[in-house]
């Protein structure tokens, strides 16, 4: 009689580390931060999301963010996890989670739009229900494309 053996091959994922996510969300600021800060946070998400091997589209304004997460089932949960956890001055809301078969993007990408006129026209015209840019007020269709949008040359081909 053999004994089993408590081996597990790396063909055989026991937490789904085999499966990649996508998990888009957005988020409204309710402190005001100074840029400092923000440089401060967008680094270290930018170190976080290297070091577990996620990549990330990350569209971001005065007030809200836009992020689209990709990487394996665990390390999405556990990066939305500490996102929820440490970040108590954004109102964060998941608008969609599914599974993939290839990553969309290449690395950390992040867009400032800023309070120009040309990217607030473009923006509105084509991605916001509102008067305003307010990713709250938007579907998760027109998210989703506004972020295929803003980074159509930063994809993985």
């Amino acid at each position: 009689m053999q004994a089993a053996s408590h081996y597990t091959s790396e063909k055989h994922k026991r937490n789904g580390e085999h499966i990649l996510i996508s998990l888009t969300y957005i988020a409204k600021k309710t402190e005001k931060n100074s840029g400092v800060e923000l440089a401060r946070a967008l680094e270290h998400w930018r170190r976080y999301f290297e070091k577990n091997n996620i990549t990330s589209a990350l569209v971001v304004n005065d007030n809200y963010f836009i992020q689209n997460i990709q990487g394996s089932r665990p390390a999405i949960n556990h990066a939305l996890a500490k996102m929820i956890g440490e970040y108590l001055e954004i109102s964060l809301n998941v608008i969609e989670v599914e599974e993939i078969e290839v990553r969309r993007w290449d690395g950390f990408l992040i867009k400032h739009l800023t309070s120009s006129v040309e990217d607030e026209e473009y923006a509105l015209q084509h991605f916001s229900a509102g008067a305003d840019f307010n990713p709250y007020l938007m579907k998760s269709t027109q998210i989703r494309h506004f972020l295929n949008a803003i980074f159509a040359e930063d994809k993985i081909v």
